[in-house]
């Protein structure tokens, strides 16, 4: 575990991180480290390295990426399924708890997935929504931000990003597979960037079939609405010939749903891969390729 400090005339932090595989590339939550150009320093059980990183300010990504300039020292974590996990498997997460005490571990379940939340910072001045989280009663709290959450076979599953104020026994993470596709891209082309379709979509739930009287119960449904554009100007979306009313089922042949959302499974891919999506369009099922392109803010 990595605890990162860095101080200027603008602001205070410490966070957490981890050490990805064959690489000395680690992920944190933009709500730690702000995006900026700037030298940190690491500590590793009395070990000190310093780093440096560049993180566009990309509310999409929600992490950044640093490199280690001495990575001799450091062992790389294994990186899980998140897709997998359900319900009442055992996890535990590992961090400086209260941003003072250094490698803290807190053990608990998972309390349920696909989370959404409005989430703020410290003062209560910004809100972000968050969605597609894991639900955990480890405890969570200040300090833990970027902290990994592990499964019974020592795998990271998720980074810890949001508690309850409220209770300690309310935490929430995002799943890995969000920030895998970042990670593989970022190690192959050096280039921090999110994969994406492009679309307004709206998560379908049992009662969002039944106002719009949809054929599935799970799902991706592309808005259809006059005031909402569905896609964004020139997205893979809009090139590969989806359409506004269009209901997507699978990503490669997972659906969408218990293993995730549209989202999640798209943010396993990186930039300039293709994708099979099926969709129903009426009572037509389709298979589309698409090329994903990179987010534009």
């Amino acid at each position: 575990m990595l605890l990162i400090e860095k101080s200027n005339l603008f602001s205070n932090f410490s966070g957490l991180n981890w050490v990805l595989p064959k690489s000395a590339w680690n992920p944190n939550p933009f709500t730690c480290l702000g995006g900026c150009q700037l030298t940190l320093l690491v500590s590793w059980t009395g070990l000190n390295s310093s780093c440096f990183f560049f993180f566009p300010n990309n509310p999409l990504n929600d992490s950044a990426i640093l490199k280690v300039k001495d990575p001799e020292n450091f062992k790389p974590v294994t990186l899980g399924d998140s897709k997998t996990i359900r319900s009442g498997q055992s996890v535990v997460v590992i961090g400086n708890a209260l941003g003072e005490y250094s490698n803290s571990v807190t053990s608990g379940i998972i309390s349920g997935t696909g989370r959404e939340l409005i989430a703020s910072d410290s003062t209560g001045s910004a809100y972000e929504k968050l969605s597609d989280m894991i639900q955990t009663d480890a405890a969570i709290n200040g300090g833990n931000s970027g902290g990994p959450i592990v499964n019974a076979a020592g795998e990271v599953i998720g980074i810890a990003t949001a508690y309850a104020s409220s209770s300690q026994t309310v935490g929430f993470a995002i799943p890995i597979a969000n920030v895998k596709g970042i990670i593989k891209h970022v190690l192959e082309s050096g280039k921090f960037e999110r994969a994406v379709l492009g679309v307004q979509y709206q998560p379908i739930t049992p009662k969002l079939a039944a106002e719009k009287q949809l054929p599935v119960k799970a799902g991706a449904y592309l808005s259809n609405s006059e005031d909402t554009a569905p896609f964004l100007s020139g997205s893979a979306a809009e090139a590969a010939g989806l359409k506004p009313g269009d209901i997507i089922t699978e990503v490669d042949g997972i659906k969408i749903g218990q293993a995730g959302s549209l989202s999640t499974l798209i943010g396993e891919h990186s930039v300039g891969e293709t994708v099979t999506l099926k969709i129903l369009r009426g009572n037509q099922e389709q298979l589309i390729k698409v090329t994903l392109k990179t987010y534009q803010n």
